[in-house]
C-alpha cells in the first residue's frame, strides 16, 4: 500500500522530536544530578544520633565528623535524639529532606532488631539506605569476680546444674546485650534470669558489686577486666578480639552460633541521590584510615571498619535473619 509522503514525514519528524526530547530530558536529569553533587554540601550536615551525648555512638559520630568537616567544607552538627532504642532518631532521619544534609549514625540494631521488637514498627529497611559502616565492636562474656567459673564451660555447667539460678544483666530489653544474652542461652541450652538496666553502665556496676552473675559487655568494662575486678571468659563474633587476643571466641569455647556484635554505620533517607551517598561513603572510608580516628575508636573498644553500601547492606540482612528468628523463638518483647 502506498503511504502518503506528507503523513510519513510527519510521523518521522514526530519520532525524531520525541527522541530528541527524551535525550534532552536524560541530559537535563544527568546535569541536575551532577549539579546536586557539585553544589553538595550547600550547608551544615546533621548527624542524628539516637543515644545520649558521651555514649559510644555519639563519640564515634563526633570523631569521624571532624575529618569529614575538612573534606566536605561544611560543619558536621551532631543532633542527639535519644529514646526507643534509636527509633526516635530513625523517625527524624526518615522525615528529613533527602538532599544529603541529614544522616543517621547508629548501631545496625535499628534496622535488624527494632522492626521485630517494636509495634507499630518503623520500616527502616524501606525508608533508610545504608551509606557504609563505621566500625565493629564485639561483645565480651564477663562474670563477677566471685563466681566460681573460670571458663565458659564451667559457667554453662553451673547454669545447667541449677536452672534459673544464675542471673545476667543487659542495657535494657531489646538491646544487643539482651539479644546476645538470649542467643547464648539458646545455643548453650541453659536458663538464666534476665535483669535489664537502663544502659550498659549500671549493668557493669552491678557486675562489679556482685549483684548479677554475668553479662555481655559492649566494650565498656575493659579497664575493670584488665585490673581484675571482673573476669572475661570469651568473646562473641567469628574471630578473637584485637583488644583481648587471649580470650577465646564462644565457638572456640564450645558454644557455636553466637556471632553477633555491634556494627555501627551511617544511614541516609532512602531517596538521597546515589552520587551524594557514594561521595559520603568514600569520605567516611578515608576518615576511618586516619590513625587518630582508629586510636579513638579503639579506646571505645571499636575497630574502625569501612564497608561500602552493598557489603554493609549484606551485613545488615544477615544479622536481621538471625535476630528475627531469635526474637520470635524466644518471645522477646519491648514494653
Amino acid at each position: 500500500m502506498h503511504m502518503h509522503p506528507t503523513r510519513t514525514s510527519r510521523r518521522t519528524s514526530r519520532r525524531t522530536w520525541l527522541r530528541a526530547t527524551a535525550a534532552a530530558c536524560l541530559l537535563a536529569a544527568g546535569s541536575a544530578s551532577a549539579l546536586a553533587q557539585d553544589s553538595w554540601p550547600a550547608r551544615p550536615i546533621r548527624f542524628v544520633v539516637g543515644f545520649p551525648a558521651g555514649g559510644t555512638t555519639d563519640v564515634m559520630a563526633r570523631v569521624v565528623g571532624l575529618p569529614l568537616q575538612k573534606a566536605l567544607g561544611q560543619p558536621i552538627v551532631v543532633d542527639n535524639k535519644p529514646g526507643a532504642s534509636g527509633n526516635i532518631a530513625a523517625s527524624e532521619t526518615i522525615r528529613a529532606a533527602a538532599d544529603g544534609h541529614t544522616f543517621m549514625v547508629a548501631p545496625i540494631s535499628v534496622q535488624t532488631a527494632n522492626p521485630a521488637l517494636f509495634k507499630p514498627a518503623l520500616n527502616p529497611g524501606r525508608d533508610l539506605r545504608p551509606v557504609g559502616s563505621l566500625g565493629y565492636a564485639q561483645l565480651y562474656l564477663v562474670v563477677r569476680k566471685g563466681l566460681p567459673a573460670s571458663s565458659t564451660a564451667q559457667l554453662v555447667a553451673m547454669a545447667k546444674a541449677a536452672p534459673g539460678k544464675l542471673s545476667y544483666g543487659s542495657g535494657g530489653p531489646g538491646t544487643q546485650m539482651h539479644l546476645v544474652g538470649e542467643l547464648f542461652k539458646q545455643q548453650a541450652g541453659i536458663d538464666a534470669v534476665h535483669v535489664p538496666y537502663k544502659g550498659a553502665a549500671p549493668a557493669l556496676q552491678d557486675i562489679l558489686a556482685g549483684q548479677i552473675d554475668y553479662y555481655f559487655d559492649p566494650a565498656t568494662g575493659f579497664s575493670h577486666i584488665r585490673e581484675g575486678r571482673a573476669r572475661l571468659l570469651a568473646v562473641s563474633g567469628t574471630r578473637r578480639s584485637p583488644f583481648f587476643p587471649d580470650a577465646p571466641t564462644l565457638a572456640e569455647a564450645g558454644i557455636p552460633g553466637v556471632e553477633l556484635g555491634n556494627w555501627f554505620g551511617l544511614f541516609a533517607p532512602a531517596k538521597t541521590p546515589p552520587a551524594i551517598v557514594e561521595r559520603m561513603a568514600a569520605e567516611v572510608a578515608k576518615a576511618l584510615q586516619l590513625p587518630e580516628v582508629r586510636q579513638r575508636f579503639a579506646e571505645l573498644g571499636v575497630e574502625a571498619i569501612a564497608q561500602d553500601a552493598a557489603t554493609f547492606g549484606k551485613t545488615i540482612a544477615d544479622e536481621e535473619a538471625v535476630l528475627a528468628q531469635l526474637i520470635r523463638a524466644r518471645g522477646i518483647a519491648v514494653d
